[in-house]
C-alpha cells in the first residue's frame, strides 16, 4: 500500500498538540509496512502557507489512498483546498479524539472538524470512508488501513492485463464479458492470444530450460505412479512458452481454452500448465477462458495476498458443498504436499492430474457478475 497521510488542526490551536496528534496516527499507519508520504500540521493560517507546502509535497507523488487526518477543529475550507487536487484518489476521513486527564476530558473539537467535512465530502463527490476515534477506546486505525487496502487493490485491478488463450470455451455463455463496460466500472483489459503463439514458442524451449523445472519443482511432487516423461516434457515446454508471454506482457493472470483447445486440438490436458503457472511464477489461473472468473481472481489477490483458487460446484447438501477442482490446485491451499497422478481419460493422451487434499476450514466464495447491466460480487462464507 503507498498512502498519503495530510494532518489537519485549526491554527489556534497548540501547535505541539496537534503534531503530537498526528504522528501519533502516522506511527500507527506506519506498523502495517505500508508507504506512507505524510505531511503535518496543515493550518489555515490565513495566508494559506501550510495548504500551498502541503500540495507542494503531495503533488506527483503516485498512492492510492488520502488519508485525511483531523486532528482538531478545522474551517473546511483548508482541508478542501488540499483534498480538491486528489479528488479522483479514494481519501479516508479519519478523526482523532481528545484525552482525559485529572477526569476531565481534554479536547481539541476533532469531531467538529469532521462532521461538517463528511457532508461536504458527500456533496463534492468524493470516495471516502468516514472513521472516528471514541475516548478510552483503541484507536480505529485496523478500518483506516482496511479501506486503503481496498483502494490499493483498486489500483491493482484498474490497470491490470489478463492473457487468455482462445476466447469462449465450450460456446458457455457464463464465461463471456463486455468488453467496454469492464474498462469503464472495473478497469482491467483482458487480451486474446493464440494457441498457435504457445506452441511456437514451445518448440525453441531447450533441454536446459525444461531440466531446471524437473529439477527444482517437480521433483518436490509426490507422484502416485511413474509419469511418461516425454509428456511431462511437453507440458513444461508449454509452461516456459506461456512464462514468456506472460512476462513480456506483464499479464496478472491467464486462462486456456482447455476442452475445445487444449485437450480436443493438442490431446493435452492443461492441469500441468496451471500448476506451475500458479506455483512458480504467482500468476491467478482459470479454465475455459472464464472472463469474469479471473478478474474475481485478480482483485481477491490483491485484497488478500492469496491466489485466488478456482473451484466447481459438483453437489449441494443442506450444510455445504461439494466442491471439485479441473484437474488442478495451486499448492497454496494445499494441505501436505503436491500429490499428482499421471492419468489418460476420455480421448486424451496422458496428463498429470492433480490429486492433493484440500485445506479445511472457513472459506470465503466469491464471483464476479452482471445483473441488470451492473457489476456485482456475489460472495459467501
Amino acid at each position: 500500500m503507498k498512502i498519503a497521510f495530510a494532518g489537519f488542526g485549526e491554527v489556534n490551536t497548540p501547535i505541539e498538540i496537534i503534531e503530537r496528534k498526528c504522528k501519533g496516527a502516522l506511527e500507527e499507519l506506519k506498523k502495517s509496512g505500508a508507504e506512507v508520504y505524510s505531511y503535518y500540521p496543515i493550518t489555515d493560517d490565513y495566508e494559506e502557507k501550510d495548504v500551498n507546502k502541503a500540495l507542494d509535497y503531495f503533488t506527483g507523488k503516485d498512492f492510492d489512498c488520502l488519508v485525511v487526518c483531523i486532528a482538531g477543529w478545522i474551517p473546511t475550507h483548508a482541508v478542501v483546498k488540499v483534498t480538491e487536487k486528489f479528488r479522483h484518489i479514494p481519501m479516508v476521513l479519519w478523526g482523532l479524539c481528545g484525552w482525559m486527564e485529572d477526569g476531565r476530558i481534554i479536547t481539541t473539537a476533532d469531531q467538529a472538524g469532521t462532521t461538517a467535512l463528511r457532508k461536504t465530502f458527500k456533496d463534492l463527490g468524493y470516495k471516502f470512508t468516514y472513521i472516528y476515534d471514541i475516548i478510552g477506546q483503541p484507536s480505529k486505525v485496523d478500518k483506516v488501513l482496511s479501506f486503503c487496502k481496498a483502494a490499493s487493490a483498486f489500483n491493482v485491478i484498474r490497470y491490470a492485463k489478463i492473457g487468455h488463450m482462445g476466447f469462449r470455451d465450450m460456446h458457455l455463455y457464463g464465461t463471456l464479458f463486455e468488453g467496454s463496460s469492464l474498462k469503464r466500472e472495473i478497469g482491467p483489459e483482458i487480451e486474446c492470444f493464440e494457441m498457435l503463439e504457445m506452441v511456437q514458442r514451445a518448440q525453441k524451449v531447450t533441454d536446459e530450460q525444461i531440466e531446471e523445472v524437473i529439477n527444482t519443482t517437480l521433483k518436490k511432487w509426490n507422484f502416485k505412479k511413474q509419469p511418461d516423461m516425454d509428456i511431462v516434457r511437453r507440458g513444461i515446454a508449454y509452461y516456459i512458452a506461456l512464462k514468456q508471454i506472460i512476462d513480456e506482457r506483464k499479464y496478472s493472470a491467464i486462462s486456456l481454452k482447455d476442452v475445445d483447445g487444449m485437450k480436443k486440438l493438442l490431446g493435452f490436458p492443461p492441469a500441468m500448465i496451471f500448476m506451475l503457472l500458479a506455483d512458480r511464477e504467482g500468476i491467478c489461473t482459470v479454465p475455459e477462458n472464464d472472463c469474469l472468473g479471473n478478474v474475481t481472481q485478480t482483485l481477491i489477490k490483491a485484497l488478500t495476498g492469496q491466489i485466488a483458487a478456482y473451484l466447481e460446484f459438483y453437489e449441494f447438501f443442506e450444510d455445504g458443498v461439494l466442491a471439485g477442482v479441473p484437474d488442478y490446485v495451486p499448492s497454496e491451499i494445499i494441505d501436505g504436499e503436491v500429490t499428482v497422478s499421471p492419468e489418460a481419460f476420455g480421448l486424451l493422451s496422458q496428463g498429470v492430474l492433480n490429486v492433493s487434499k484440500v485445506k479445511e476450514g472457513v472459506i470465503t466464495m466469491c464471483r464476479l457478475a452482471v445483473e441488470n447491466n451492473k457489476y456485482v460480487m456475489h460472495m459467501v462464507v
